[in-house]
C-alpha cells in the first residue's frame, strides 16, 4: 500500500515508484511525519475522479481547404464504458475557450471519433484563417474526465499546405501554349484568393519563370515554333486579412509541341514547291537520258506487233474451209487491184524480136510469151 505524507501545508503525496499521478490537494491539519524513502519517489496524491487519461499525438491537418483535428485514442483496461471527445478552441487575443460545436455543420462535442473535421462548408467558415487559434481535447467517462490536451497555435494562411493546381489544359498555338486550369480549392470562405506562376522550359534548356497570373486561362507567347516545352504550375494563396501568402506545390511535368506560325507555314510551303520542282525537274531529264540511250529498245517496246489478215485467221477459225474461197470471202472489187494479162502467141523468132522491142520501152508491165 501507498504510504501517505503530508506537507506543512496540508498537502497530501503517496510515495510510487515510477507511476505517474495526478495531483490533488486535500485539506488535513499538518503533523510530523518521517521522510519517505530515498529509494522512492514523491508524487501529488489523486483521487478517483481524475484517473482518465488525456489523448495523445493531438496533430491538426491543413491540406488545402480541410481542417481535421485527430488525437489517438484513449483506452480504458476493464472497463467497457465508452469514451466520449470533446473539442474547445480560442484565439489568442482571447482568454476564453469555446466548445467547437455550436454549430450544425460542426460538431466535435461529445463525439466517439477520435477527429474533429472542421473544413468550412460552402462560404462558412468557422475559424478565423487570419488569427492564431488554439485547440485542446479531453476525454470524458461518465463522470470521470481527463485533462486537457493543448495544442500549439497556428494560423490557417499561415500553416496551410496548398496543393497544385487542378484539371490543367494546354492547347499548342502558334509559337505560343495556351493553358487552361482550376485552382486548387474554393478559397472565397477564407476572403483569399490565388496567385499562379508558370515554370517553362525547351527540352534540354534552361527552366524560366513567368508570373504572377490571377487569372486561371493563361498565355505563354514568344515560344519557338515547332519546339517541345516543358512546364509546371504552381498556385500561390494571398490572404486578404493580414496581407499573408502561401506557396503551394508544383503541379507534375508535362510536356507539349508549339504549333507553326504563318511566317513558319509560308517557308515551308515555298521549300515544298521548290523542292516538288525540282524532283519533278531531275525525273523529266532522267526520262529523256534513257529515252535518248535506249532509244532502239523504246521503240522495239512500243512498236505494234503484225497483224494476221482477217481471211487467214477465219480460216485458222474454220481449217476445214477451202482456202481460195476463205481467200476470196468478204473480199470486193473496192479493195482487191488485178492487173489484166494478155497471152499472144507468135513463133518463136518473132517472139525474140517483140521481146526486145518491148525491154527498150518504156517499163511497164512484162508479158512473157506462152509456148
Amino acid at each position: 500500500m501507498p504510504f501517505l505524507h503530508l506537507d506543512r501545508n496540508g498537502v497530501a503525496y503517496e510515495w510510487l515508484d515510477d507511476v505517474h499521478r495526478s495531483i490533488f490537494v486535500i485539506g488535513l491539519s499538518p503533523f510530523l511525519s518521517p521522510p519517505p524513502p530515498p529509494s522512492l519517489v514523491l508524487r501529488p496524491f489523486q483521487d478517483s475522479l481524475s484517473q482518465l487519461p488525456a489523448p495523445r499525438n493531438a496533430k491538426v491537418r491543413l491540406y488545402n481547404a480541410e481542417q481535421v483535428l485527430s488525437w489517438e485514442p484513449v483506452s480504458l483496461s476493464n472497463d467497457t464504458r465508452p469514451v466520449v471527445y470533446q473539442v474547445q478552441h480560442k484565439y489568442r487575443s482571447s482568454s476564453t475557450w469555446y466548445d467547437l460545436g455550436d454549430k450544425v455543420e460542426v460538431n466535435c462535442m461529445n463525439i466517439t471519433t477520435t477527429e474533429c473535421d472542421f473544413t468550412p462548408k460552402g462560404n462558412s467558415v468557422f475559424l478565423r484563417p487570419e488569427f492564431d487559434t488554439f485547440l485542446r481535447v479531453r476525454a470524458k467517462v461518465d463522470d470521470l474526465v481527463s485533462p486537457w490536451l493543448t495544442l500549439p497555435s497556428f494560423r490557417y494562411c499561415r500553416n496551410v499546405t496548398v496543393g497544385p493546381p487542378e484539371n490543367i489544359w494546354v492547347t499548342p498555338g502558334e509559337g505560343s501554349l495556351i493553358i487552361r486550369l482550376s485552382s486548387p480549392f474554393d478559397v472565397r470562405a477564407f476572403s483569399a484568393t490565388f496567385l499562379y506562376y508558370v515554370h517553362y522550359w525547351e527540352k534540354a534548356g534552361i527552366q524560366q519563370v513567368k508570373g504572377p497570373f490571377r487569372s486561371t486561362s493563361i498565355v505563354l507567347n514568344d515560344l519557338k515554333p515547332l519546339r517541345e516545352y516543358c512546364l509546371q504550375i504552381k498556385a500561390q494563396l494571398v490572404c486578404e486579412k493580414g496581407n499573408i501568402s502561401r506557396p503551394g506545390h508544383l503541379s507534375n511535368v508535362s510536356c507539349y509541341k508549339t504549333a507553326m506560325d504563318a511566317a513558319t507555314k509560308l517557308q515551308q510551303i515555298i521549300v515544298i514547291a521548290v523542292g516538288l520542282f525540282l524532283f519533278l525537274s531531275m525525273l523529266a531529264g532522267a526520262c529523256f537520258f534513257l529515252v535518248l540511250k535506249y532509244r532502239g529498245l523504246v521503240k522495239y517496246w512500243f512498236h505494234s506487233p503484225p497483224s494476221i489478215p482477217l481471211q487467214i485467221e477465219e480460216y485458222l477459225k474454220d481449217p476445214a474451209q477451202p482456202i481460195l474461197e476463205a481467200l476470196d470471202k468478204d473480199s470486193s472489187p473496192k479493195d482487191d487491184a488485178w492487173d489484166s494479162v494478155s497471152v499472144v502467141s507468135f513463133p518463136e523468132k518473132e517472139q525474140e524480136d517483140v521481146l526486145q522491142s518491148t525491154l527498150h520501152q518504156s517499163p511497164g508491165p512484162v508479158q512473157q510469151p506462152v509456148g
